[in-house]
């Protein structure tokens, strides 16, 4: 048997491994965890040909895929504790970096003081992106490290080193950005199910509908994970801003005319791989799909979202007193003729707990639209946590150079809807000659464009 082949016959093992690994992780023996170290050493030092690397660390791959979480967690630890750079070399190289400061041997010291500081981590993380699934591999590793981190903080220089070498893997310069569509390969569409974060994809006849004439899907991805959607956004053509995501994702409602659309909707966004939180590339997402709709499109002049407001019920639960200063003197009298007279209301103890028992009151809900529209108005342009909104939804769009537009009151009446946000849905609006100068106040200042409407709500 060739070289190629044993390194094929290891890799199928591997890919094998990845679709079994959920039934057969288990705690490493002694012995093995003494292979693993040695295998790591010979990654480290870079041993052999570039045959017996692709092995080895495909072999390694595949006893970590074995492994349970106690013994991945031992992996990582193996790595992070015991393949750092060597102290003593950095101290020796930065002494004499020092000595030489000013003198004609200067750049030369520097050169040894970067290479004494380069963590054999890296030649190990980097010996596992050469393999097949290899960038996938490390993708779903980094998935796993960021659960472990917060426990075992001895973890961070691992974590650091992967995300930098993962930023660079995955610079917006080598991702591809793909429409998908209902021709678009099977396994692909099932990713589609599988990673959408917002409105579930219930069947097949709600994605086809989600990629009809009247829609569009795409995607970022990597070429070393061509079925792997890195983070995808769908798209409504329509004529209006959309109120009602209901509306939206009606599998029988009627197709509309794409050609005479002058709204792009963009109702859901999702990030698919955990392991590259930290590693952004949305912002270029919207952009590369607003010109590739631009372009397609010649009649659209509005590009907006229609957007959750997941940590909305949350927050108010955290600090009632925003709800209690968003009822006015009228609206306390609507509330009291609808049961809800006091800030101890059963009532409006349940609203805050998440409770959608007020939906099926007409004049209790009619009675809390006002106040609750408030709420959600000052929660997204000023509840803030290190001079950013506190809304995870909100920091990615302002982020990307969005407005506040519109809050729209029952927007999604779904039971996820109902309780994350009494059904309050955002949209926020793209303005192609804005998003530069929004997202340097942004970036700059802290500052949420939002429009007078919403200031108005969030003041009151």
């Amino acid at each position: 048997m060739s070289a190629s082949d044993l390194v094929s016959r290891s890799l199928s093992k591997m890919r094998e491994m990845v679709a079994n690994a959920t039934t057969r992780k288990r705690e490493p023996t002694e012995r093995e965890i003494e292979r693993v170290r040695g295998q790591l050493q010979e990654c480290a030092e870079g041993r052999g040909g570039e045959v017996s690397t692709r092995q080895r660390a495909a072999r390694l791959a595949e006893t970590y895929l074995r492994l349970d979480d106690a013994g991945r967690h031992a992996f990582l630890r193996m790595i992070a504790l015991e393949f750092g750079p060597d102290p003593a070399a950095v101290a020796a190289a930065h002494e004499d970096y020092q000595a030489a400061i000013g003198t004609d041997t200067q750049w030369d010291a520097e050169a040894r003081l970067r290479a004494a500081m380069r963590s054999r981590r890296l030649r190990i993380l980097t010996q596992f992106n050469a393999i097949p699934q290899g960038v996938k591999f490390l993708v779903d590793l980094r998935a796993d490290l960021l659960r472990f981190v917060a426990e075992d903080p001895l973890l961070k220089p691992l974590d650091r080193e992967l995300e930098a070498r993962l930023s660079a893997w995955f610079d917006v310069g080598f991702l591809e950005l793909q429409r998908i569509t209902w021709n678009s390969p099977a396994a692909l569409l099932e990713r589609l199910v599988e990673y959408e974060a917002v409105h579930e994809i219930r069947s097949w006849a709600d994605l086809k509908n989600r990629l009809d004439s009247d829609r569009r899907c795409y995607a970022f991805f990597h070429p070393r994970m061509p079925l792997e959607p890195l983070i995808f956004v769908q798209v409504a053509l329509v004529e209006e801003l959309a109120d009602d995501v209901q509306r939206l994702l009606d599998i029988d409602a009627p197709l509309a005319n794409a050609a005479k659309s002058t709204t792009a909707i963009f109702y859901s966004i999702s990030a698919t791989q955990k392991g590259l939180r930290g590693v952004s590339f949305g912002n270029f997402l919207l952009k590369r799909v607003i010109d590739d709709l631009k372009r397609d499109f010649p009649k659209l002049r509005t590009f907006a979202t229609l957007s959750p407001i997941p940590g909305l019920v949350r927050w108010a639960a955290q600090n009632p007193e925003a709800l209690t200063a968003a009822i006015t003197d009228a609206d306390w009298k609507h509330l009291a003729a609808a049961g809800a007279d006091a800030p101890e209301s059963p009532l409006l103890r349940g609203l805050l707990e998440g409770s959608s028992d007020w939906m099926e009151d007409e004049a209790l809900a009619t009675a809390l639209r006002a106040p609750l529209l408030r709420v959600a108005a000052y929660y997204l342009t000023q509840a803030s946590r290190n001079d950013r909104p506190v809304d995870s939804v909100a920091r990615f769009h302002l982020g990307n150079g969005a407005r506040v537009e519109r809050l729209n009151w029952l927007a999604d009446t779904s039971a996820r809807g109902l309780s994350q946000s009494w059904g309050i849905m955002v949209n926020y609006l793209y303005d192609p000659d804005r998003i530069e100068q929004n997202l340097e106040a942004y970036e700059d200042e802290g500052r949420v464009d939002a429009s007078p409407a919403v200031r108005r709500m969030a003041r009151q």
